[in-house]
């Protein structure tokens, strides 16, 4: 039996890999509407959804730190 197109043999798609997918062609949209050569690393951040990591202890409000 061959399967039909477009099927993946009866396996469930994998979640993380859809996600990468979509994130991947809206990186790829992001890229062909840009008027520069390149991307900055701030906007393939902006389109790829990265948050800065809070490390516990940075800023001013970290224990032990009189201020």
């Amino acid at each position: 039996m061959v399967p039909r197109r477009g099927s993946c043999g009866g396996h469930a798609p994998d979640p993380a890999a859809l996600i990468e997918i979509d994130l991947y062609g809206e990186l790829m949209i992001a890229a062909s509407s840009a008027v520069e050569d390149r991307l900055s690393v701030d906007r393939i951040d902006e389109v790829l959804r990265v948050v800065p990591q809070r490390h516990p202890g940075a800023g001013p409000k970290a224990q032990g730190a009189d201020g």
